[in-house]
């Protein structure tokens, strides 16, 4: 096997980002695997397999990444946004929910807030509700 060092992991995690760009997340995730055996602690390349994870739809693997990148880095907007998506696929809509909303709470950028689905407000200084408490809430049923 050979000899491995500091720059061959920061060249594998180069290639792993290369690869996950060019839609190889398998790929990727053999390259990662070496760079966080060496340096568990390297939320980067953590956040980086947890994402070619969710490319190659092996969502479990995906959710335990995430959830160590947020263990580490809980105002990570990004792994809140990704960890929902993740859920959402495996069909856990409410858990998914919640951090959409704290992505979007962290960092208020257009995909995240959409994701979040907080009630649109119209300007009107009423916080969005226009008299109807239920409108726009997704138990309210059709209007």
């Amino acid at each position: 096997m050979p000899e491995t060092s500091p720059e061959t992991h920061v060249i594998d995690f180069r290639a792993a980002e290369q690869l996950l760009a060019a839609r190889d997340p398998r790929g990727a995730i053999r390259l990662l695997d070496s760079v966080i055996t060496a340096h568990p602690e390297n939320t980067a390349a953590r956040l980086l397999r947890a994402r070619a994870f969710f490319l190659a739809a092996q969502l479990r693997p995906a959710e335990l990444e995430f959830q160590i990148v947020l263990e580490r880095e809980p105002d990570n907007a990004f792994a809140h946004f990704a960890l929902g998506r993740t859920l959402e696929r495996a069909d856990r809509a409410e858990e998914a929910l919640r951090h959409f909303r704290l992505a979007a709470a962290l960092e208020p950028r257009p995909e995240f807030i959409e994701a979040a689905r907080f009630p649109l407000g119209t300007g009107n200084g009423d916080g969005g509700n226009n008299g109807d408490h239920d409108r726009g809430h997704p138990d309210a049923g059709p209007e």
